[in-house]
């Protein structure tokens, strides 16, 4: 048997327990999450974070104008010094971030899921503070993407027992 017929058996006896199990691609035709592209209106956004957020909702979601779905959030943020120089000033800091969603129903307002996400990033103050202002922008964009990428992971996973697409 020669290596490329090898690697194609063994391929395809990987697959196998995955064929057995009933594994569905999420987006795939029958996929629980086939019916969340495009179809998620999330709320507006009223400060630089929630901006961020939502692009990367929006990127992984798609925009709609008829929404199926009415996506809430809630954001809590918060700092902590992480290195200290000698001089006491504190020269890193973590960036810890949570968000609150809601899914609901466009048409009936019911709650179809909800959850919370958590994330953190760190960012470096050291610099003038141009420099640190843009580490600190930088770092709350990179959290956004990281909670935004939770949120969307979870109703992935719960879309089964809500979505009919």
């Amino acid at each position: 048997m020669s290596s490329s017929d090898r690697r194609i058996f063994l391929s395809l006896l990987a697959a196998l327990p995955l064929a057995a199990c009933g594994f569905t691609p999420a987006y795939g035709p029958s996929g629980p999450a086939r019916g969340l592209l495009g179809r998620v209106r999330v709320d507006d956004p009223d400060d630089k974070l929630s901006f961020d957020l939502v692009a990367r909702l929006e990127e992984r979601l798609g925009r709609t104008r008829t929404p199926v779905f009415l996506l809430s959030y809630e954001i809590s943020t918060r700092e902590q010094g992480q290195a200290i120089a000698p001089d006491n000033s504190i020269t890193r800091y973590q960036l810890f971030g949570s968000a609150d969603y809601t899914m609901r129903d466009a048409a009936t307002g019911a709650v179809l899921t909800k959850g919370r996400v958590d994330g953190f990033t760190a960012f470096s103050a050291i610099g003038n503070r141009v420099e640190s202002k843009a580490s600190r922008a930088d770092a709350g964009l990179r959290l956004m993407q990281i909670l935004a990428d939770r949120i969307v992971t979870d109703l992935i996973a719960t879309s089964g027992r809500w979505n009919t697409p």
